[in-house]
């Protein structure tokens, strides 16, 4: 597996399905680990916390999410493969644990959320098996009475990989710091894929996806909410590529 610098972090450079077969070896080696898909966000987090930076250094696989990423790594002479978003990765999973036989746990998104989203799961994937679901109330994560809660939930239905859905760096760091308590094959932050899976929210079309517009129709749908982080927090990553590109 060939993994490389990449502005502030090490990536895994690796196609849909090397990352796929790569999951399959994680979860068969019974070992609890858990992969990562940075974005731009991420990376503007990263250069400022520590502690998700940590998070990152200690990941099992490093996946890409977002085009303008494979743009930059073009642009700074070590090109990525692929784009491999958590919302195009999660389908592949799916699959892949309906066949193979892997149990799923949905953790996160709104109350009723992730029921749906193994609702829908159960049609589109035959035979796929749905470990358990569970929607934590918001701020669990200062509550060790609910953090022990998602733990037991987790730890009495076994599965094999744990989606968490609870937004970054809040899903990332819950999973590093639960990591062997949890004791799942693999987990992943995959922030609105239960939300894509149970018809919540849209995805935006594939070729505004293709051409690097994801974000722009997810600013569209909820202007109010998204217009600091897309277009104020994120454009730090202009400094940030600015900063690695002149250490190489």
């Amino acid at each position: 597996m060939m993994r490389i610098s990449f502005l502030n972090i090490q990536i895994d450079n690796l196609t849909m399905q090397e990352a796929l077969d790569e999951i399959r070896s994680i979860i068969e080696s019974g070992s609890p680990g858990y992969v990562v898909t940075p974005n731009v966000d991420h990376i503007i987090k990263i250069e400022n916390d520590n502690d998700f930076r940590q998070v990152y250094q200690n990941a099992d696989l490093v996946l890409t999410d977002g085009k303008p990423l494979i743009w930059i790594s073009r642009l700074m002479g070590t090109p990525i493969k692929e784009k491999i978003s958590g919302s195009d990765l999660f389908p592949e999973l799916c699959q892949m644990a309906a066949q193979k036989g892997y149990k799923i746990f949905l953790l996160g998104a709104a109350d009723g959320i992730a029921v749906k989203a193994a609702e829908n799961m159960k049609t589109l994937y035959q035979g796929i098996q749905i470990a358990g679901t569970y929607s934590p109330p918001f701020g669990f994560e200062q509550n060790i009475e609910e953090i022990n809660k998602v733990i037991k939930k987790v730890q009495d239905t076994k599965p094999d990989i744990l989606v968490v859905g609870l937004g970054a760096p809040k899903q990332e760091k819950f999973i590093y710091n639960y990591l062997e308590q949890l004791n799942v094959p693999v987990s992943l932050g995959l922030g609105a894929s239960i939300d894509f899976m149970a018809g919540n929210i849209r995805r935006a079309p594939k070729w505004m996806s293709e051409l690097g517009l994801e974000w722009f129709y997810r600013f569209l749908k909820e202007p109010r909410r998204l217009f600091k982080r897309y277009f104020i927090d994120d454009f730090k990553i202009f400094i940030l590529v600015w900063k690695y590109r002149k250490s190489t």
